[in-house]
């Protein structure tokens, strides 16, 4: 099974910016880690990110943030390091009006690892569009947060039963890559 990474808005909007949120900074190193030996196994990285016209649904929502070329809109540093695709995103559902699914078919990746934020928003609507379209799922529990530690908890446990969903932890996965190495 071909397993991509998928990073969900660690923006600067998201993490230190106009939605910034403690748990956003909080997952940065390990998903630092997950990221390095993601790359040192040859898994794809893809960063969604939202990148949004003034006219999109969720300025109404959320007022404007990650504004298509504004600094808000960008993988933060920390992360813009590692080699990876972009797609741009304008809803929550990475999937949605995007080259989410054809940049994953053209890597043969039949399995996503969701990791970012917001657990209870983008990861589980992108994991709804993952479901919809017939790939397997596992979600990051350690390398994904939301604004609220409860509604994070909530939709980890929501996309386990409604999308089969693999909860699983960064040390686990990387422990699992790394046995999986071939030298």
């Amino acid at each position: 099974m071909t397993e991509g990474i998928i990073v969900l808005d660690m923006i600067n909007d998201f993490v230190y910016g106009s939605l910034a949120s403690k748990g956003a900074k909080k997952i940065i190193p390990t998903l630092e880690r997950l990221l390095d030996v993601a790359q040192e196994n040859g898994h794809p990285i893809i960063f969604c990110k939202d990148n949004h016209s003034s006219a999109d649904p969720e300025i109404e929502v959320w007022g404007k943030h990650a504004m298509a070329g504004d600094e808000g809109s960008k993988v933060i540093p920390e992360l813009s390091v590692y080699e990876g695709i972009e797609v741009p995103k304008r809803f929550y559902d990475a999937f949605h009006l995007t080259d989410l699914h054809p940049v994953l078919r053209e890597l043969s990746v039949d399995k996503v690892i969701l990791t970012g934020v917001s657990t209870d928003i983008c990861v589980q609507h992108t994991a709804a569009g993952a479901f919809f379209r017939g790939f397997h799922i596992a979600v990051v529990e350690d390398c994904t947060a939301s604004m609220d530690e409860n509604t994070h908890e909530d939709a980890l446990e929501y996309m386990e039963t409604m999308y089969g969903a693999e909860i699983v932890s960064s040390k686990k996965l990387e422990k699992k890559w790394k046995k999986e190495r071939v030298f």
